[in-house]
């Protein structure tokens, strides 16, 4: 009887294997938020905010803000962008407006107009800068 309980709570909390779907020609305006990744073939005008992956296909349109772990972009994005891990940029893609992201990669072609932050690699080597000021104390 409980182990039934605690199975049911851990397929709760845990993140959805599913992918959700704006498909081509649908057009949604509103908010988002979502457990597993997000595919957008039409247009989305609000937030999107997911754990998982954002594919923006090439005829997808996001114009307003986005908050995932890792996005690929064909299609266009405007507004704000936050990719915790990678951000990859077809060929296709076309970016306006803001970036913060861990890495990014652009393919040749893309339209990139916006300000970048990597963030990843300022908080790592601020770490690995405390961590040789405690050294330095300690000795």
């Amino acid at each position: 009887m409980f182990s039934e309980n605690k199975k049911a709570r851990k397929e709760a909390s845990s993140p959805s294997k599913e992918q959700n779907k704006i498909s081509q020609g649908t057009t949604f305006k509103g908010d988002i938020q979502a457990q597993g990744g997000f595919r957008v073939e039409g247009t989305l005008e609000g937030t999107l905010i997911t754990t998982g992956k954002v594919v923006i296909g090439k005829s997808g349109i996001i114009k307003g803000e986005m908050k995932c772990e890792n996005a690929d972009v064909e299609g266009s994005f405007s507004g704000k962008l936050k990719v915790n891990s990678a951000l990859l940029l077809k060929s296709t893609a076309q970016i306006d407006g803001e970036v913060i992201t861990g890495k990014l990669s652009i393919e040749p072609g893309a339209d990139f107009n916006a300000t970048c932050a990597m963030k990843s690699s300022v908080k790592n080597l601020n770490d690995d800068k405390r961590s040789k000021e405690k050294q330095g104390k300690t000795a």
